[in-house]
């Protein structure tokens, strides 16, 4: 490493307790890039600008090291977003919420999801959502643990303001 790159990580002597809130590995073949365009791009839903801020008040880390903003991601780099409170909890309540499905089996469902319906229970949209609904039309015992937060569709890029067909496994 050299000493520019040591210089864009910070000490740590923080002796407030953090919780993990994401961890994710930058891939093998990633070019290196500034962090903040690096989570910027990476994650739905956040700004270049609150990345900065969150960088800023030393809440991002790269393999357990606080980093600045001018930091440069490289493969396999270990990202974590560590803040001061713990990170909440939500419990994925069935609601009896219409789904229009297109198509149903033993293995999955395709269901038309209509624009301002959120897909999954998150910052703000703790119940309304899909999950919720499927949950309900799938009955409790279908349904893995409802307190586990992992719990939702996990691979799907539409936003709550975008229709369109979504195919649940």
């Amino acid at each position: 490493m050299s000493d520019e790159e040591r210089d864009d990580l910070l000490p740590e002597d923080d002796p407030q307790e953090m919780f993990e809130h994401f961890r994710m590995e930058v891939d093998r073949g990633q070019a290196m890039l500034r962090i903040d365009k690096y989570l910027a791009d990476h994650l739905s839903d956040t700004s270049r600008n609150r990345v900065q801020l969150a960088i800023a008040a030393e809440y991002v880390r790269v393999n357990d090291r606080i980093v600045k903003a001018n930091y440069k991601v490289r493969p396999l780099d270990v990202i974590t977003l560590m803040l001061p409170y713990r990170r909440r909890g939500i419990e994925i309540k069935p609601e009896p919420i219409p789904l229009d499905i297109v198509y149903e089996d033993d293995d999955l469902l395709v269901i038309n999801k209509p624009a301002g319906l959120v897909v999954h229970p998150g910052h703000g949209n703790y119940s309304g959502t899909l999950v919720n609904a499927l949950a309900y039309y799938l009955g409790r015992d279908a349904v893995a643990d409802a307190t586990d937060e992992r719990l939702g569709l996990l691979v799907h890029r539409i936003d709550k303001d975008t229709s369109g067909l979504l195919v649940v496994a």
